[in-house]
């Protein structure tokens, strides 16, 4: 090994797992398509203290915030079944975190469920779920 491979090495960052890498790229494909249905891509991954949101997106007069379920099989369930009750809050409450940021726009609100299936590491199909869930209660937003 010269001297170039062993600082490429030293410099590289160890793989992802798996299962890393699949989610990055059901985030992408799922990014992808919905810009293709004419949603409008605001920011992906956005985090605050009580959780994450894969993608926001707008869709004229709506916020759309969108959970991606990046599956390799459906043997035992469907990706979107993993959205349980606990996930829903906390995606409802990290959404008003992202509001809140926005200083309250007047906006309507959705939440979207995308199912990835991805077979010998390329996306095979993509599910759109649109209004997969309300904002949880007690949460409003008007």
């Amino acid at each position: 090994m010269n001297l170039w491979e062993r600082v490429r090495n030293w410099c590289s960052a160890p793989p992802q797992p798996v299962n890393l890498k699949r989610g990055v790229m059901g985030e992408k494909a799922a990014k992808k398509f919905l810009r293709s249905k004419g949603l409008k891509f605001l920011t992906a991954n956005f985090r605050s203290r009580r959780g994450e949101i894969d993608l926001v997106f707008r869709d004229v007069d709506c916020l759309v915030f969108v959970e991606v379920k990046t599956r390799s099989s459906e043997d035992w369930t469907r990706p979107a079944a993993a959205v349980d009750a606990r996930k829903r809050r906390l995606l409802s409450q990290t959404a008003l975190d992202y509001l809140k940021l926005l200083r309250f726009p007047p906006a309507r609100l959705r939440f979207d469920v995308v199912e990835v299936l991805v077979h010998d590491d390329k996306v095979s199909e993509i599910r759109h779920l649109p209004n997969s869930f309300p904002l949880s209660a007690p949460y409003r937003y008007a």
